[in-house]
């Protein structure tokens, strides 16, 4: 099982990415997209990555709008593999 973060590395990691946000034991991002086609084609762009890690984070699609959630579920909260999966996702 991965080990969980403290507080101060997780508000260390969060600093470097831009444009997520902690809420509880999760960080995320909503992005927003010209229409819906767009905002799938974007979700569709994320199993490869998701898959090849093993890692997979919560989605929400609404239209032109997507929130990817990350936490390690299994472990309880965040640990390394949600921020290194968080780098991934804003690299796309």
């Amino acid at each position: 099982m991965a080990q969980l973060l403290s507080d101060s590395d997780i508000q260390s990691k969060l600093s470097s990415l831009s444009g997520w946000s902690l809420d509880g034991k999760k960080i995320s991002k909503t992005y927003e997209f010209k229409d819906f086609v767009e905002a799938i084609n974007f979700v569709n762009r994320l199993v490869e990555p998701a898959e090849a890690s093993g890692h997979h984070p919560d989605i929400h699609v609404s239209y032109n709008k997507v929130i990817i959630e990350l936490t390690s579920h299994d472990a309880g909260g965040l640990t390394e593999s949600d921020f290194e999966m968080a780098k991934v996702i804003s690299g796309i």
